[in-house]
């Protein structure tokens, strides 16, 4: 891949189908397949994989191509499992959750009050869901 993005990073279907080496239409049909992996869509459906997406992505991927199992044999595996009993690992926490910081005194003004304002909109946000 030609850009270098953090781990957390969501990846389009296009970087995905590099990463792995398997068509995009590939990926689509396994989305079909299986119910773990929800990529998130824009309005104009465009995916965005989730690292745990890829991650889930990859491991078919593993199971199909490599060790032979079938579409149903993976199925089978997969069935009545949570993201992180297949990973083996903690679901990623939602993008935005991260663990509030201090401001560096350096950082300038503006850069503090655009930060201040984003987190009064996710608090914002986040009432709006809760009262749904």
């Amino acid at each position: 891949m030609g850009v270098n993005k953090s781990k957390s990073a969501f990846r389009s279907i296009a970087e995905v189908s590099e990463d792995l080496a398997v068509a995009p239409h590939v990926l689509r049909f396994w989305e079909t397949k299986f119910s773990q992996i929800k990529p998130m869509k824009t309005k104009s459906a465009r995916r965005y994989y989730r690292p745990d997406d890829v991650a889930i992505l990859a491991l078919v991927k593993e199971l199909l191509h490599n060790r032979r199992y079938t579409i149903e044999g993976v199925q089978k595996l997969f069935k009545n499992r949570s993201v992180k009993d297949i990973l083996g690992t903690e679901i990623q926490k939602d993008f935005f959750e991260e663990e509030e910081t201090a401001m560096p005194e350096e950082m300038p003004a503006a850069v503090a009050s655009a930060v201040a304002e984003l987190r009064q909109i996710k608090a914002e946000l986040e009432a709006l869901a809760a009262a749904e």
